[in-house]
């Protein structure tokens, strides 16, 4: 199979209703533990791949070695790979532009990538996010660009979330037309509030499981892909510090 043909078949997972479940992992060792449970596809979470190699999350891990990391886990395990990119590790388009290839070069067929600006405050202005979203496209025609708003995750008052949907659509169409596959609204929980986020953009729609939400839940209002974030890597190791502690 081509990557072209690889990347369309990890786009044709996205169907809303039948949300496409990434329970995400951090290096070739959990990818193969979810290719043996039957897992559709495999995507990495930043924080859950920087922790695992001693790092913290906002790009604190070096790209060569995050690209290490992913090249590993594509070259032992056939199922198609997304990466949680944060913000492409680089400021200016050109950068971006390469790094995406780079990334691409790995086997991985698609991206998270943020418009919260790491290591700094706020958000990218739609405009400007429109064109790094743009500059990561240019990389590549085919990949899959899953654009995050950190809109929802910025606000930690959840009854102040309705207040964000409408910004939120604003981006969701200016990352549609700069190339955007897919729209992210992690912090989002109100099956309400996500059921408007479906409606309002023919983007297929990410959210990342927390709480109480439930899988039945979000296909009922048009979810296509959900996705746990660092909560795998959080359990795996708490499970581990538990099994050495109950050693008799």
């Amino acid at each position: 199979m081509t990557y072209s043909e690889r990347t369309r078949a990890f786009a044709a997972l996205h169907n809303p209703g039948t949300p496409l479940v990434l329970y995400n992992i951090w290096d070739a060792g959990s990818a193969a533990a979810l290719a043996k449970a039957g897992a559709q596809a495999l995507a990495t979470g930043s924080w859950s791949v920087a922790a695992a190699q001693g790092y913290g999350d906002g790009e604190d891990i070096p790209l060569a070695l995050l690209l290490q990391i992913v090249t590993r886990i594509t070259a032992t395990c056939d199922l198609p790979l997304t990466v949680d990119f944060e913000g492409g590790f680089a400021q200016t388009p050109d950068s971006l532009t390469q790094n995406a290839r780079s990334l691409v070069e790995t086997g991985a067929v698609g991206v998270n990538f943020e418009d919260q600006i790491i290591g700094g405050v706020g958000l990218y202005s739609v405009a400007e996010q429109a064109r790094r979203i743009a500059a990561m496209r240019a990389a590549n025609a085919d990949y899959f660009i899953n654009a995050r708003t950190d809109l929802f995750l910025k606000e930690p008052d959840p009854e102040k979330h309705a207040g964000l949907v409408d910004q939120a659509l604003e981006r969701a169409e200016a990352y549609a037309h700069a190339g955007a596959s897919g729209f992210f609204v992690p912090g989002l929980t109100d099956a309400t509030l996500i059921s408007g986020i479906t409606a309002g953009t023919p983007l297929p729609v990410n959210v990342m499981m927390r709480g109480s939400m439930s899988l039945s839940a979000m296909a009922k209002v048009g979810v296509a892909r959900a996705s746990y974030g660092p909560a795998p890597f959080a359990k795996a190791m708490k499970h581990l510090g538990e099994a050495f502690a109950g050693l008799t």
